[in-house]
Order: C-alpha cells, then sequence, then structure tokens
C-alpha cells in the first residue's frame, strides 16, 4: 500500500483455503502472492519482490551493507518479537501472561532504537516498519500495555498509524481495532 500498488486483496478462512489457492500454492498459506506466472509466500519474501518489482519509492536499502542490515533487523525482529506474538496467541489465557510480559520487556528494552531515528534504526520509511508496524498495531489486542517510559514506541507507532499506506493495509477487522489503539502518552 505504501507504493500505491493496484491490488485485489482477498481474504480466506485459513482453516479452510479455497481450492483456487491451493491449485496455485499447494502450501495454501497465507499471506499469498499471486502476480501473473509467480506464486509467493511469506510475508517478508512478498515484500522485497514488489519493492523490487515497482522499485518507487524505494523501501529497501539501495546499498548492499545497509540491505543487509535491514534483513538482519528483520530477521531479529521475527525470531525474537513475533515468535512471541505466535506463542502469545496460540497459549491459554492464564500461560500466555508470561509471554507477554516477555514481549513488552523485550520492546522496552528496544526504547533507544526507537527513539534515535525518526523510524526505526532509519532516517527514511523502509521494509523494516513495515515488518514493525503490524506487531506494534496489535499490542492491545493482545493486552499489552506499553508503560510511560515507552513514549518512544508509542511516537514510532502514531506515525507509522497516520500513514495512508499503513490505513490502507488494514482489513475491515483490523480497522476495528482501532478503538483499542492508544498512543497517546501514559
Amino acid at each position: 500500500m505504501e507504493k500505491g500498488i493496484a491490488v485485489d486483496v482477498e481474504y480466506i478462512d485459513v482453516n479452510h483455503p479455497p481450492e483456487d489457492l491451493l491449485e496455485q500454492s499447494s502450501h495454501g498459506t497465507t499471506p499469498t502472492l499471486i502476480d501473473r506466472e509467480l506464486v509467493l509466500r511469506d510475508s517478508r519474501i512478498i515484500m522485497e519482490y514488489l519493492d523490487e518489482r515497482f522499485p518507487h519509492p524505494p523501501l529497501h536499502p539501495m546499498d548492499p551493507v545497509s540491505r543487509a542490515r535491514a534483513r538482519m533487523i528483520m530477521h531479529d525482529i521475527d525470531q525474537d518479537w513475533y515468535s512471541l506474538l505466535d506463542e502469545i496467541e496460540r497459549t491459554p489465557d492464564k500461560k500466555a501472561a508470561k509471554l507477554r510480559k516477555m514481549l513488552r520487556e523485550s520492546l522496552i528494552a528496544a526504547i533507544p532504537v526507537f527513539d534515535a531515528k525518526l523510524y526505526y534504526a532509519s532516517d527514511e520509511f523502509s521494509l523494516v516498519d513495515c515488518v514493525v508496524g503490524p506487531l506494534l498495531w496489535r499490542l492491545p489486542m493482545l493486552g499489552i500495555d506499553l508503560p510511560k517510559q515507552a513514549e518512544p514506541i508509542k511516537s514510532y507507532a502514531a506515525r507509522l498509524f497516520e500513514r495512508d499506506g499503513f490505513q490502507l493495509s488494514l482489513s475491515e477487522q483490523e480497522r476495528e481495532y482501532t478503538s483499542l489503539i492508544d498512543i497517546s502518552p501514559a
């Protein structure tokens, strides 16, 4: 959505994927991008493909060293934060409390990164922000509140959530979460 690409988004029941998706992607996983004869799955692969296919504006650094660093940051975010988020969503509520606390503390530990630049580890909006934004959007739904000291995270989140591309990327269900999102100072 950041690039203004015309897309047809289809939301499916992941427990009962439609036959046409299974015919094109034997895994039947989401997200799946179908672009002519190309079928891609995994959000990171899809994001990088779209950034290369539609190069303006670039969302990945142009030089190889910065691009490699961005990829490592996204990998670490997947390993450190999204793995906890996935566990929280799969774990019964009482057992998930410890996981929520771990995710909250890990985010708080990253405050210096959120505070150092306009975006996550960069002065320019990038694919890294496309990875971090959805996680921050989901925190209230997971029952994770950020403390007063996390103002740099809230400010960063506000910048992301206000972007037209972010708003356009939300599903109807995700738009309903808007009332839960509080990005004001604690």
